[in-house]
């Protein structure tokens, strides 16, 4: 099925933003603004305000995280018409000059079939094609290599007026064999693709601009169809997005003229070429697609677009042109046994907040399954499931759970159309504070809130609606009413819980659905995304200084575990000789390793990443060995020691608050402290809002102390009792308060549990906010953080002890709005240490980032 509209499911996995209104186009006034803004002297603010025009600035900014998320010559490939730089050669330079002042780098490559044929005619030559491909004898490939030549530098002109730094490639790129010499004579099959001369551009700031020319071995230049060297430059660069820019601005339904907005390829391709219009060029155009995106990572896209929509189809949900994709294929199940993997399954529903915080089992949620009838719908790989249930009033929605890629993927929407095809009614309930409660505002005919909960419905009659809402009403009351699990973050009302204190108002609300109105996809505002899927699988060695710690151990226990991982070398003075107990990837013995040492594994590159775990003031001359060789290896200091770093050549290691392609081009990381972490990630998100100075009250566990015996890791000194220590002035204190340019007070003590810190943070504010108000800015700013946890309640330090992830909760808002106290829970040996370390080196060494990490 070809949707004319794309609605939500158009994105490509792009990073989440907010929960926002659907945005409205922006009128084509908006448009030539921008182009004509666009001029030398533009800055990337500028740029970015004028982006802004054309879509809201949550899109914008999250599309630009996306779009430089990859290397700067992975972000797009963009094919021009030859027509197009001869009738809009101003607004396609416009176009990339706005894309090159917010740093992003497309690789450009144009044709130049019509001027081609404008040189022949007037020459009295008419051009002759066979199949589609035009022939090309020695005096064609004269008028050819001439019309790329000049339209090249057309084009290279025009950015260069505008500010823009490009470079003309007209050859050395692409290496050809004839295709059929007797066929076709001077035209070439690509045989290999040579990308130094685009990253060299890229490299010294210059936008590529390609013609499609390309030389056999022994330098005979041949003529290549435009489009097919796209797809080959594609195949080796495997951009986010291709482009392809044309004059119609997409594919058009041949039935209804409609514009086609997106095409999920494994669901639709099939039915797709068995359309009556799908025929001659368009399906060429179609299979071709197919085969390139076959074998390109499913984060790639070919989006089939005017010049003039451009900017529209990179930095607003909508999109304008046409989106071409893998997408997923939708399965259905009725039957437990006919899933393909029990595993599969579980790892779905355990995105159920009430199954993933134990309250309720997966294995108890299957019986029920197995003794009642359901439908479920999803994709193979179960990112997305869906659960359809039968009540007294009908179908309802029991489950839909979806993963971070199954929501950007929009696997959720044609999940949702395969669930309307079988039920022509069906309710569901979900939370007011849900952040994707405008999807199903979207999906609904109409919805009613009491007590904290939205009940949605579509294809209901009035009177079955006024019954569903008594029914509604009567079991919020009663605590029993069935609702659906939020999507994405898993959080919502699940089966018996108290759907929230009585006395909140209720409203009814027919939706009204506009045909003017372009749906959206809805995000959360998290600004800096977690790179779940690395681009890298080549295994590395750690060596790890410092080994004899909790610290150490920790982190030995995580690259055991670890797919790309292994350990090296473990030097430890104290335990020197002694056989490393409990590690299952090979048999190694402790070493101790001196200055002279760590010099000879540097040069002979034998190491891939350096981790220090030592003590404040230890790590400096291991630094400077591995500096004064430095091949290309990565250093992670785990004490204080550059924290502090004004030289810019260490990075901060807090994945969720630093930028995260900072780390990920980092060759020296400082590993944040325990405290520090916790009490950033539990203040960062209200610093907009903040009244006055933070004050930590923080509490950790014995271990923190160290394993060097001492008055706090004495277990009998500690008994019945509560340490405090470094009253003022504490080195986390100063970190955090560096970090995150305001001042904090602290003040930790030590308690009798082993691990596990507690963080009570009072937070004065600037301007009155409610508690749920609260929340909802924590919910959106770490939504996607699969290691930050936001809960309703005060964490407690029991449940966080051997977790990897911080939980903040609690919201306690004084009487007059003007102070908040947030708690914070953090497992000091692990997200506040070891955890966090396996982070930076998965970021660092192109690995996904929670690869290894247990969640």
């Amino acid at each position: 099925m070809i949707r004319a509209t794309r609605g939500m499911a158009r994105v490509v996995p792009r990073v989440c933003a907010s929960v926002a209104a659907p945005q409205i186009a922006a009128p084509a006034t908006k448009f030539v603004a921008l182009k004509q803004s666009i001029r030398p002297i533009s800055t990337r603010s500028t740029v970015v305000q004028l982006l802004n025009n054309i879509g809201s600035k949550r899109e914008v900014e999250q599309y630009l995280k996306y779009f430089t998320s990859v290397n700067q010559q992975q972000f797009a490939v963009i094919k021009v018409g030859g027509a197009i730089i001869t009738q809009q050669l101003q607004e396609l330079a416009s176009c990339l000059a706005s894309l090159y002042h917010v740093g992003l780098y497309p690789i450009v490559l144009h044709g130049t079939g019509p001027q081609i044929n404008e040189i022949l005619e007037q020459e009295g030559v008419e051009p002759d094609y066979i199949d589609g491909i035009r022939i090309t004898d020695p005096k064609t490939m004269s008028v050819v290599r001439r019309c790329f030549l000049e339209q090249n530098l057309k084009l290279v002109e025009a950015l260069e007026s505008m500010g823009v730094k490009a470079r003309p490639i007209t050859g050395g790129v692409f290496q050809a064999e004839y295709l059929d010499k007797d066929k076709w004579q001077l035209v070439g099959k690509i045989t290999r693709v040579d990308k130094t001369p685009i990253e060299s551009s890229i490299k010294a700031g210059a936008l590529p601009i390609l013609t499609s020319l390309a030389e056999t071995a022994d330098g005979q230049i041949l003529n290549v169809n435009a489009d097919v060297a796209a797809g080959e430059l594609s195949r080796v660069i495997e951009p986010l997005k291709i482009v392809y820019l044309n004059e119609k601005g997409g594919l058009h339904n041949g039935t209804t003229g409609e514009k086609i907005s997106i095409i999920n390829l494994d669901e639709e391709y099939e039915d797709l070429l068995k359309e009556p219009w799908v025929k001659y060029g368009t399906k060429l155009k179609i299979k071709e697609i197919k085969e390139l995106l076959d074998f390109l990572p499913r984060s790639s896209s070919v989006a089939i677009i005017s010049v003039e929509s451009l900017q529209k189809e990179l930095f607003t949900d909508s999109g304008a042109g046409t989106l071409i994709r893998r997408g997923y294929k939708l399965v259905t199940r009725d039957n437990l046994n006919q899933f393909a993997s029990t595993d599969a399954l579980r790892a779905a529903l355990s995105r159920d907040k009430d199954i993933a915080s134990n309250k309720v089992s997966v294995a108890s949620y299957l019986r029920e399954l197995e003794t009642s009838p359901f439908k479920a719908y999803g994709d193979e790989p179960l990112e997305v499931l869906a659960i359809v249930r039968e009540s007294p009033h009908g179908a309802y929605l029991d489950k839909l759970l979806a993963s971070k890629n199954g929501w950007l993927n929009s696997v959720t929407d044609n999940v949702w159309t395969a669930i309307k095809k079988d039920h022509n009614k069906m309710w569901w309930t979900v939370p007011e504070e849900d952040e994707n409660t405008s999807w199903h505002f979207d999906k609904a005919d109409g919805s009613f809130a009491k007590n904290g909960q939205v009940l949605f419905w579509y294809g209901f009659e009035a009177d079955e609606v006024s019954k569903l809402i008594a029914s509604f009403v009567a079991n919020a009351k009663a605590e029993a009413f069935t609702g659906v699990r939020s999507m994405h973050t898993g959080t919502g009302l699940g089966n018996g819980r108290k759907t929230g204190a009585p006395g909140v108002g209720r409203y009814f609300r027919p939706t009204i659905h506009s045909s003017l109105t372009p749906k959206t996809r809805h995000f959360t505002t998290n600004p800096n995304p977690p790179i779940e899927k690395g681009t890298n699988t080549k295994p590395a060695k750690v060596a790890l200084i410092g080994a004899r710690g909790y610290t150490g151990k920790a982190l030995i226990d995580l690259i055991d575990n670890h797919p790309h991982l292994e350990l090296s070398h473990i030097s430890s003075r104290e335990l020197d000789g002694k056989p490393l107990e409990g590690y299952k990837k090979a048999q190694m013995k402790y070493c101790n390793l001196q200055v002279e040492d760590i010099v000879r594994l540097e040069e002979k590159g034998a190491v891939d990443v350096w981790v220090m775990a030592l003590p404040n003031g230890v790590c400096k001359p291991f630094v400077d060995a591995i500096e004064g060789v430095r091949n290309k290896s990565i250093m992670i200091d785990l004490s204080a020691d550059y924290r502090f770093d004004t030289t810019g050549d260490w990075t901060y290691g807090l994945p969720e608050l630093v930028d995260r392609q900072a780390i990920v081009n980092a060759k020296k990381i400082s590993n944040p402290g325990c405290y520090a972490t916790g009490s950033q990630l539990a203040i960062a998100p209200l610093l907009p809002y903040l009244g006055g100075q933070p004050t930590i009250f923080g509490v950790s566990g014995y271990s923190g102390a160290g394993t060097k015996p001492s008055p706090r890791n004495d277990i009998d000194n500690l008994r019945d009792n509560l340490i405090p220590y470094s009253l003022t002035d504490h080195i986390h204190e100063r970190e955090v308060s560096s970090q995150l340019g305001t001042p904090v007070a602290f003040v930790p003590h030590v308690a009798s549990w082993f691990q596990g810190i507690s963080l009570t943070v009072s937070i004065p504010l600037a301007k009155p906010l409610t508690s749920r108000d609260i929340r909802n800015i924590y919910q959106d700013r770490y939504a996607g953080e699969k290691l930050v946890q936001v809960t309703g309640e005060a964490p407690e330090v029991r449940h966080i002890s051997e977790k990897h992830h911080v939980s903040i909760g609690g919201f306690g808002v004084s009487s007059k709005e003007d102070r908040v106290v947030v708690v914070g829970n953090i497992d000091n040996l692990l997200k506040g240490a070891a955890t966090q370390c396996l982070q930076n080196i998965n970021l660092a060494m192109g690995y996904g980032e929670y690869d290894g990490i247990p969640l």
